[in-house]
């Protein structure tokens, strides 16, 4: 097993390495960079990113959108695009300052936001609560409410019980996360009938002062809403494919062999299918979690005032800041290779008899 994961370990450089060059390669022909930002901003034309001029240090790597003549015809001194360009470090080939990106990421030097104070690194490090507390208690609320109500639906395949759970699991499923965040919004949060939860923020402005138990209370309480719009919509493919896993097995000839015993329901379902059933869809828990993580979490952040990485992403993209776009696409690229090998352990952790080492010989 050690060798496989070393395998994998190294399949993870050129992976990167080729995700890096892509996102790169795309940003040369994208519009509007943030020397046009910091020009438009100047001329009034343009109030979303914050103009402030950073120097570049070792992880500052883009492109520069537009060319000195065009900037030119719109009015602009030809010294100041030049020092714009010093400044954002626009000034060297694209490919010394693709070089000089994956040395300094190598080491986790990101260099510095163009519009947004202090470094990279901490800008992340300071969302990340908000999306680690979003992606984790979704991703366990709904493995723990998806396995159980999955089993039962195997259990009594066909029994009213099976058909109106079905059609809760496709309502869940058809209504998007972030049309239910509304709702719950306006029906708990202040909108037009209850206030019963926060509107904003992961925690209370007076969590400081608060007891320990006063501050695990009011973070609860603050997840509450954004959790559960996420969950609704994350919980029905997962159920379905529990019921399914577990109605492949149960129809096995093992099962059928042990209830021949005189081995009870329970003792059947929890000591010899459960292991096999839930193979597929516990092992695929570090890949749920990275999908909601990355992927989930943006408009629920919006509509909840959540400052995590979903929106800084989202808000750097807008901006041009690119030393953020490049910094979150490999922070990650590289925790979803490690969380899927982890996915790939947990296979063996559940299942000894999968040997990968022998797969791969």
């Amino acid at each position: 097993m050690t060798a496989y994961i070393f395998r994998r370990l190294l399949l993870m450089i050129p992976t990167l390495f080729a995700i890096m060059v892509l996102n790169f390669v795309i940003v040369q022909f994208a519009p509007g960079g943030p020397i046009d930002q910091v020009i438009a901003q100047m001329q009034g034309l343009n109030t979303d990113a914050t103009a402030r001029v950073s120097g570049t240090n070792s992880g500052d790597t883009a492109q520069s959108s537009g060319d000195s003549t065009s900037r030119g015809a719109r009015g602009v001194d030809p010294e100041l695009i030049e020092r714009l360009e010093r400044q954002f470090g626009f000034d060297k080939p694209l490919h010394e300052r693709f070089i000089q990106m994956l040395v300094s990421y190598a080491t986790f030097d990101f260099g510095e936001s163009f519009f947004k104070s202090g470094s990279v690194i901490e800008l992340i490090l300071d969302k990340m609560p908000v999306s680690i507390s979003l992606g984790l208690w979704t991703t366990l609320l709904v493995y723990l409410i998806s396995i159980p109500l999955g089993v039962r639906k195997a259990v009594r395949d066909g029994t009213p019980f099976d058909v109106w759970t079905s059609g809760v699991v496709i309502v869940g499923y058809a209504i998007p996360g972030f049309l239910f965040a509304v709702l719950l919004v306006v029906l708990f949060a202040g909108g037009s009938y209850f206030q019963w939860f926060p509107l904003r923020g992961l925690v209370s402005d007076n969590w400081a002062q608060l007891s320990l138990w006063g501050k695990a209370v009011d973070y609860a309480w603050h997840m509450v809403l954004p959790v559960t719009a996420m969950v609704v919509g994350g919980f029905a493919s997962l159920t379905m494919l529990t019921k399914n896993s577990f109605l492949e097995e149960i129809n096995k000839q093992y099962v059928m062999t042990a209830k021949a015993k005189g081995l009870s329901e329970r003792a059947v379902l929890y000591g010899h299918v459960f292991r096999n059933a839930m193979l597929i869809v516990i092992a695929g828990f570090p890949s749920a979690f990275v999908s909601i993580l990355f992927t989930g979490a943006l408009f629920i952040e919006i509509i909840f005032s959540l400052d995590g990485l979903g929106l800084l992403g989202f808000e750097a993209a807008l901006s041009r800041d690119y030393p953020l776009m490049f910094a979150t696409v490999y922070i990650f690229t590289l925790l979803g290779l490690l969380l899927n090998l982890l996915g790939d352990l947990m296979y063996v952790i559940i299942d000894p008899r999968i040997d990968f080492e022998a797969r791969a010989a």
